[in-house]
C-alpha cells in the first residue's frame, strides 16, 4: 500500500472513529480541550507509523492505545495526577487482558457507558449557552466545521468559533464531570441534547457542504443516539417524537439520490424505494410519544408531518390541508423564520402557489434568512409553478449562490435552466 492511500486510509478512519476516541479520552482525562489534542497526537502517529507497519486490523484500538499513552504522558506531567495515573494504567491493563475487539473500551451500544451520550451531556451543560452547547458538541462528535455548524444555525462563522473556544475553556474551568446527570439536571439538558441530535441528523440529511448530498453515517450516528437516550429517558414524549421524525425521514434517504449521487426532490422519489421498516418504527415511535397526552412538542409535530408523507402513495395525494395545519401548530410550538418557511411550502401545496409565495415574500426582509438559500429556492419553485419563468430563474440562480453543496448548487442551476426561454403566460409568446 502507497503512502497516499494509506494517508487516505487513516482519513477515512479518523472520520469514522474520531467522535468516539475524543469522547473516550474526555472521559478518562477530564478535559475536552486535551482530549481533542490527544486524539490528534494518536491521528498523527498513526500517519507516521502505518506506512511501515501495514493497517492494524484494528484501527479504532489502535488509535485508541496510542491515545491513552499519551494521555499517561500527559498527567504524568501534572501536578495532582495520581489518581487520575492509576486510573488509567488500570484501564491499560485491562486492555491487555481483554481478546481484542475494542481492547477495553466501553459497549457503544450500552446506554449508561456510552462515551458519546456522556460527551453529549457534558457538552450541554447548563453553565453555557445554549447556542454554545450545541455548536461545541457538534464539533466534538461530528467532526463539523465551523462553517458547517454556521449554516446550520444560520449564523456567522467566527460567532460560532468564538463560542466553541469559550465553551471549552468555561468546562475546564468549571470543572464539569463527564457523565450523564439524573433527576432535575437531566431533564434541564435534555431539551439541549434533543436539538444537537436532530442538528446531526439534519447535517446527514442535507449536507450543508462538499460534494455529497446525503451523509448517511451521520444520521446513522444521530439515530443511535436518539435510541438509546430514549432508553434512557423512556418517560419523555419529546424523545420518542425526535426518534420518530429521524426515523422517518431516515426512510427516505436511498430515494434522495440517484446512483451518481444527484438530488432527487420528494415530489421525484421512487417512493418503492423508502424504507417501509424505517417507516413502520417511526409510526410507532410516533405513536408512544402521542400516548402521553397534553400538548404536542416540536419534534413530535414534526413527525407527525413526516407521517403524512410516509403514508401517502403520491405527492398530489398528500393531505397537505392536515400538513398545513400541523405547521401551523409548530409555529405556536416553535416560531422561527425557517418552520415559517417550510409553513409556506406547505400552504401552498395545499391552497395554491400564489398563497404560498405571498407568505415567502413576506420573510424576505427577514434578517435571519438573508444568506438561507432555501428562501429563494422556494421562492423559485412557487414562481415557477405560477409560470412567472423570468423571475423563477433570478431566484433559483440566488439560491445556487447561497448554498455551500455542489450537488444542490447543480441542482438549483438546472432548475434556472429550465426556466429559461419558458414562455410566462401573462406574456404570452
Amino acid at each position: 500500500m502507497t503512502g497516499t492511500q494509506v494517508q487516505k486510509t487513516v482519513e477515512a478512519v479518523w472520520r469514522m472513529e474520531s467522535p468516539r476516541l475524543v469522547a473516550y479520552l474526555a472521559r478518562v482525562t477530564g478535559d475536552l480541550g486535551v482530549a481533542e489534542e490527544l486524539a490528534q497526537d494518536a491521528m498523527v502517529a498513526a500517519l507516521e507509523s502505518w506506512p511501515k507497519t501495514g493497517i492494524p486490523d484494528n484501527p479504532r484500538a489502535w488509535l485508541t492505545a496510542a491515545a491513552r499513552y499519551r494521555a499517561i504522558d500527559h498527567l504524568r506531567h501534572r501536578r495532582k495526577a495520581a489518581e487520575k495515573h492509576v486510573q488509567l494504567g488500570h484501564e491499560i491493563d485491562l486492555a491487555r487482558a481483554s481478546d481484542g475487539g475494542d481492547q477495553g473500551l466501553p459497549d457503544p451500544d450500552d446506554p449508561i457507558g456510552d462515551d458519546l451520550l456522556r460527551l453529549i451531556f457534558t457538552a450541554c451543560h447548563p453553565v453555557l449557552s445554549t447556542d454554545a452547547r450545541v455548536a461545541l458538541t457538534l464539533r466534538l462528535l461530528c467532526g463539523l466545521t465551523t462553517d458547517e455548524i454556521a449554516r446550520a444555525y444560520l449564523a456567522a462563522e467566527p460567532t460560532v468559533a468564538q463560542r466553541i473556544v469559550r465553551a471549552k475553556r468555561t468546562l475546564g474551568a468549571a470543572r464539569v464531570p463527564f457523565e450523564v446527570p439524573r433527576g432535575p439536571d437531566l431533564e434541564d439538558r435534555l431539551a439541549s441534547v434533543l436539538e444537537v441530535i436532530y442538528l446531526v441528523f439534519n447535517e446527514g440529511y442535507a449536507a450543508t457542504r462538499g460534494d455529497d448530498w446525503v451523509r448517511p453515517s451521520l444520521c446513522d450516528e444521530a439515530l443511535r443516539l436518539g435510541r438509546i437516550l430514549a432508553e434512557l429517558v423512556p418517560e419523555e414524549a419529546e424523545v420518542h417524537g425526535l426518534v420518530a421524525l429521524m426515523e422517518l425521514q431516515a426512510s427516505r434517504l436511498k430515494a434522495r439520490t440517484t446512483e451518481s449521487g444527484e438530488p432527487v426532490l420528494l415530489g421525484e422519489q421512487d417512493r418503492g424505494r423508502w424504507d417501509y421498516l424505517l417507516i413502520r418504527r417511526g409510526l410507532a415511535a410516533l405513536e408512544r410519544a402521542l400516548s402521553f397526552g397534553g400538548p404536542l412538542g416540536p419534534y413530535t409535530l414534526q413527525a407527525a408531518i413526516a407521517a403524512c408523507h410516509a403514508q401517502a402513495p403520491s405527492t398530489e395525494d398528500t393531505d397537505w390541508q392536515r400538513i398545513a395545519a400541523l405547521y401551523d401548530a409548530l409555529a405556536q410550538a416553535a416560531p422561527s423564520p425557517v418552520v415559517e418557511l417550510n409553513r409556506a411550502v406547505a400552504v401552498g401545496m395545499a391552497f395554491g402557489p400564489a398563497a404560498g409565495l405571498e407568505m415567502v415574500d413576506a420573510l424576505c426582509s427577514e434578517p435571519r434568512l438573508q444568506r438561507y438559500h432555501l428562501l429563494p429556492g422556494v421562492r423559485g419553485d412557487l414562481l415557477q409553478r405560477l409560470g412567472r419563468f423570468d423571475e423563477a430563474r433570478e431566484a433559483f440562480e440566488a439560491a445556487a449562490a447561497l448554498t455551500g453543496n455542489d450537488r444542490e448548487r447543480q441542482l438549483l442551476l438546472r432548475r434556472a435552466a429550465e426556466c429559461t426561454g419558458a414562455v410566462d403566460p401573462d406574456q404570452g409568446p
